[in-house]
């Protein structure tokens, strides 16, 4: 086992050591290739400051949508550790505890299996997808981890067995006594609540496996209780704060983000959830030929793996084997539902991928390697390995090239801007942006938020361009960030507004993106 744990640690080391390598090589510096990972940083760099959860100095906010994140970045900078190393220390472990945890729910769906848990290890560490996830800045691995922990754990506690055998089966799981165990499933429940709020589906599926576990009914309400009383206890911090702050249980930030982007809402929920589902299977996030990661070649092992896991459950009268795939499968529905966008690689999309490609690579196995036969076989064998290996690595290197493309335009465009404001606007400036990240991290100026993660009252009016310009153009900002031709063209067009900068990067343009841009504001 611990030679297992060696290879898979040397695997992750050296996936991530090449992302970040390529990065620094190509782009010249390293950072995060979304504006996102610099709001959690602005965030956590206030709470060490103030000790408040502040995005403007002074202004409660409850724009987080993973306050358990914010907290860990904070402890970097209060042991006065480089944010970008403690962060990439933090990606880099939640992505060894992802593959941790997925080889202990491999052993028990699979005990026949059980010596390969190594492979599904090594090749979780050694997807792009989720290399990129781990060196981005984000919570997305720090859930999937704690994801994967509470399955591996919610296994131990169904006893994958006969549901006849009762309480008997739990004596082959002596780590843990059925109360701790309990508790740490509770509290594993609030920690992925607070890192990302739809951990609550998973979570919902955990009580309810738990409430149709074989035994007396008062045990089993005991049981979820128990779960569902200690995940609260953790959260009632968080949801007080946040009906404090905005008036609502949850974050500004879902209502914010379902509002900018409701044009895709209004597209048939069949054609949202499809091209969801293929993106996070495996496929590319447009049209329907080709593949964006090399576990689409997974699929016809998914397929026959939750079949078989299906049967398993049905057969004991359990929700155990299925658990995991109803997860994915209904996070992947919630996003359809709620928010069914697919930029920056699909990222609200890549915390439950570990999830089908373990089942893709646990079915693979079965159904090609797991016999034994002539010839014919073993070149099938040898050919299928081939071509996973080859496929794998070389989407590991175009995933290193594209996440260096990231933060390049990230560092060329949202950091020189914020740096820029901070050398050239005065301390107490009103700043209009819809990217708040970077700007909010190096500028440290007033802000007005155009997205409305912190400025709530934006949010009615993000559905209607003209509104957000009239907005800008009656507020007491001093200056708009934007890009020529993006939105706010009202505004930038008008008498009202003078460029001022503009960050001319030439990797930009040749994304087909415009650079962005610096206007000084005038009232009306």
């Amino acid at each position: 086992m611990k030679r297992r744990w060696v290879i898979v640690g040397g695997a992750c080391l050296v996936g991530v050591g090449l992302f970040l390598g390529v990065s620094a090589q190509l782009g010249g510096r390293l950072g995060f290739p979304l504006d996102d990972a610099w709001i959690h940083q602005t965030y956590a760099r206030n709470l060490a400051r103030y000790g408040r959860f502040e995005y403007i100095p002074g202004v409660s906010s409850a724009g987080s949508t993973s306050p358990l994140w914010t907290l860990l970045l904070a402890l970097g900078y209060l042991l006065g550790i480089p944010y970008l190393l403690w962060t990439y220390l933090l990606g880099g472990l939640s992505l060894l505890c992802l593959a941790w945890g997925a080889m202990a729910v491999w052993r028990q769906l699979w005990p026949a299996l059980a010596a390969k848990d190594w492979l599904a290890g090594v090749t979780l560490v050694l997807m792009w997808p989720l290399l990129w996830a781990a060196t981005s800045g984000m919570e997305t691995l720090l859930f999937a981890a704690l994801g994967m922990q509470i399955v591996a754990l919610y296994l131990k506690e169904q006893r994958l067995g006969d549901w006849r055998r009762g309480h008997r089966e739990i004596k082959r799981f002596p780590n843990l006594p059925i109360s701790q165990s309990l508790l740490l499933l509770g509290f594993l429940s609030g920690l992925l609540i607070l890192t990302r709020p739809e951990g609550i589906l998973l979570v919902g599926l955990v009580l309810l496996g738990l409430i149709l576990q074989a035994g007396e009914w008062q045990a089993r309400l005991v049981r979820v209780l128990v779960v569902a009383g200690t995940a609260v206890l953790l959260l009632l911090p968080y949801f007080l704060f946040n009906y404090w702050a905005n008036g609502s249980l949850w974050p500004n930030t879902m209502a914010a983000k379902q509002t900018e982007y409701g044009v895709l809402l209004e597209q048939f929920m069949g054609w949202r959830l499809a091209q969801l589902l293929w993106l996070s299977l495996g496929g590319p996030a447009e049209g329907w030929q080709g593949m964006s990661s090399a576990h689409l070649l997974l699929l016809p092992g998914l397929l026959f793996a939750g079949w078989q896991a299906l049967k398993r459950d049905w057969t004991n009268r359990q929700l155990a084997r299925t658990l995991p795939l109803l997860w994915a499968g209904g996070h992947v529905l919630l996003y359809a539902w709620k928010l069914p966008v697919t930029y920056q690689h699909g990222r609200y999309l890549l915390g439950v991928m570990p999830v089908w490609i373990l089942y893709g690579l646990a079915g693979w196995l079965l159904l090609l390697f797991a016999r034994q036969g002539g010839r014919g076989l073993w070149l099938a064998q040898k050919v299928a390995q081939f071509t996973f290996v080859f496929v794998l690595l070389f989407f590991l290197l175009q995933g290193a090239l594209a996440y260096a493309t990231d933060v390049a335009i990230i560092e060329g465009e949202m950091v020189t801007i914020g740096r820029w404001l901070a050398e050239n606007t005065p301390p107490d400036a009103l700043v209009a942006t819809h990217d708040i990240g970077a700007i909010g991290y190096f500028a440290e100026r007033p802000l007005l938020d155009l997205a409305g993660l912190i400025t709530p009252e934006v949010i009615p009016l993000l559905a209607d361009e003209t509104a957000v310009s009239e907005y800008v153009l009656s507020s007491e900002a001093d200056y708009l960030v934007t890009a020529p031709g993006w939105l706010y063209t009202a505004v930038t067009q008008s008498d009202h507004a003078t460029l001022l900068f503009t960050t001319e990067l030439p990797l930009t343009r040749q994304q087909g993106i415009n650079n962005m841009a610096v206007y000084l504001l005038q009232s009306p």
